[in-house]
């Protein structure tokens, strides 16, 4: 029942996630849409302040959007539109999930055991855990600095640009080495939907608030508030293709699988922002193919980067410390007359291992879609098995691992892996 609540919670948190973030994406790109398609007013509308419209059709009518940077000519009522829920709903279901699937399991998500870095290695779940939080307090706190120190009034866009690109750069690298592929690639996405949220709730939304009330007052709104929030939404905007593909990438493991998984996300990072810059311009009557172009090539980068060895090329896998043993040995409740009980198990426990994860689990998988060993696992070495028991253990038991049960490992195999001795993987 545990394992089902769970799972529940998993889709409807997913569910809410995905259909909040599909509205505040879509509203965000429309805007961003809408205020490059603007088309200059006639001298008498720019008299009276009209900055810019658009004539559009859609679904059997006709619109006609218009934008004033001060002082409309005309009452703002309490009909006035916001965009901000679906912001918040955004992040707080996003949180919630990255809370019930790595944070509550960090030992077993988040941890990464073979980290090239010792101390991160022999983390605990409970200090990886905080450690994530972390990436995601101070890469706003960080992101938040370089906007006001470089470009306070909003004035140096093009080096700010470049300082949040090294600051992604830095977050792909530093949580590829602390945590395990697939934490590290959503931690760096959640790091650039934080940054996002956090645009809207301290600097879109209250700047806006505040020309509002300036101009219900009387009073000529502050300019650096509407530049801000303009300065803010457009960094929204290139932040979001990185984001989706880093939340979607946990479904392709030769991507954070990969030992320089780092590179792929910042190829992926930087091919994302330059294929948006292409929308953005195109939108303003601007075309500049080669920035898709130049996106495109950092892609093929990607693909050649994360390929398989060719046929023929790759090195033979090690073979594992102790053989599989025949289905009638490895399913005999009796150990042989040569070895131990535990020797038994260990065999029994390599047998259900070799037969239903291996094909995933291995320094060469054999599985179809599979280049690289999901979480950097690789159950060809004895050792790995044991020193992992404790993840496999869980992983098994939450019925998580196979992935859709792929290999088809039957519920007795579950509960034989259940009861493995090993308790931990430290």
């Amino acid at each position: 029942m545990e394992n089902y609540l769970l799972e529940l919670g998993n889709l409807l948190l997913r569910w809410l996630h995905v259909i909040a973030a599909i509205a505040w994406i879509g509203e965000s790109i429309y805007f961003v849409m809408l205020d490059n398609s603007l088309s200059p007013p006639s001298a008498a509308d720019a008299r009276r302040g009209l900055h810019g419209e658009m004539f559009a059709v859609h679904g059997g009518g006709f619109y006609h959007n218009q934008k004033y940077l001060g002082q409309p000519p005309f009452p703002l009522d309490d009909k006035l539109h916001w965009s901000f829920w679906k912001s918040y709903a955004t992040w707080l279901s996003g949180f919630g999930l990255f809370s019930l699937l790595y944070l509550f399991n960090a030992s077993f998500y988040l941890v990464n055991p073979a980290s090239p870095w010792a101390w991160a290695a022999a983390l605990s779940g409970g200090q990886a855990a905080l450690i994530a939080t972390g990436f995601l307090l101070g890469g706003w706190l960080t992101y938040d600095q370089l906007c006001r120190r470089i470009s306070p009034d909003m004035n140096r866009d093009g080096p700010l640009s470049l300082a949040v690109a090294l600051l992604m750069t830095l977050v792909a690298y530093a949580s590829s080495q602390i945590f395990q592929g697939r934490a590290a690639f959503l931690i760096t996405g959640a790091v650039m939907a934080t940054c996002m949220s956090a645009n809207v709730l301290f600097w879109i939304i209250p700047g806006q608030r505040r020309m509002v009330r300036a101009i219900r007052a009387g009073e000529k709104p502050n300019p650096l508030d509407g530049l801000r929030g303009k300065q803010r939404s457009v960094h929204n905007t290139y932040f979001t293709l990185p984001a989706v593909f880093l939340m979607i990438s946990n479904h392709y493991s030769f991507t954070y699988g990969n030992p320089h998984a780092w590179l792929i996300m910042v190829l992926f990072i930087l091919s994302g922002a330059l294929i948006r810059q292409y929308f953005v311009l195109r939108h303003s009557g601007r075309k500049r193919p080669l920035l898709p172009a130049l996106g495109g090539l950092l892609l093929v980068g990607v693909a050649l980067l994360a390929a398989p060895p060719l046929p023929g090329s790759a090195p033979a896998a090690p073979q594992a410390a102790t053989p599989a043993p025949t289905k009638a040995a490895a399913s005999s409740p009796l150990p042989a007359a040569t070895e131990t009980a535990a020797d038994a198990r260990l065999r029994q426990i390599h047998a259900i291992i070799q037969n239903r994860c291996l094909s995933c689990h291995s320094a060469t998988p054999s599985q179809a879609g599979f280049v690289a060993p999901p979480a950097g696992l690789k159950f060809d070495d004895a050792q790995e098995i044991v020193s992992n028991a404790l993840r496999i253990k869980q992983a098994v038991a939450s019925k998580y691992m196979p992935l859709a049960n792929l290999t088809q490992m039957t519920q007795e195999e579950r509960e034989i892996l259940a009861k493995w001795g090993p308790t931990s993987s430290r």
